[in-house]
């Protein structure tokens, strides 16, 4: 059984949380700084790259792609990232 990994994908500019279903029940948040965090678990590497072929099917911009290590947990109770694509 494949365990999923959880990611946080940013995206440019502000993407309407009815969306989050599409992208796989991934949670959807609206940042300051006028980008949308996508995060949640994802299954497997082809999961991964359908969510990134969903993000260039709308033609939204990738800022980051960041997969967190659940055993890296923070003061704050946040995750960090293992590693950073740009």
């Amino acid at each position: 059984m494949t365990v999923p990994t959880l990611y946080h994908i940013k995206i440019k500019g502000h993407l309407d949380p009815r969306w989050s279903e599409w992208f796989d029940g991934l949670t959807i948040t609206h940042e300051p700084d006028g980008e949308t965090l996508l995060a949640g678990p994802v299954l497997d590497q082809p999961a991964l790259f359908g969510l990134l072929l969903k993000i260039r099917d709308l033609n939204l911009t990738l800022l980051s792609l960041n997969r967190l290590e659940p055993d890296s947990a923070s003061r704050d109770g946040s995750l960090s990232p293992e590693s950073e694509h740009k």
